[in-house]
């Protein structure tokens, strides 16, 4: 079983979606600075849940358009 099937209702921090999307952390803040990532905060550290990234990642991959601020789940 794959580490990430363990923990699909778990909350990842930057780090871990960056492992897991195999993009880099830079790419991941500067998506959330763009409102492009479903996420959300806890004091200044940014959070994502498994469940979320992976609705995204589909909507994103079957072509759907996205909301201009999909990063509704946040907290500015």
């Amino acid at each position: 079983m794959d580490r990430f099937d363990e923990i699909k209702s778990s909350v990842l921090t930057v780090q871990e979606v960056s492992s897991y999307l195999r993009v880099h952390s830079s790419t991941i803040y500067r998506m959330l600075k763009k409102n492009q990532l479903p996420a959300f905060r806890v004091g200044s550290d940014w959070r994502f849940t498994v469940e979320a990234i992976d609705k995204w990642r589909a909507a994103v991959e079957s072509g759907a358009p996205l909301p201009a601020s999909h990063n509704g789940l946040s907290s500015k």
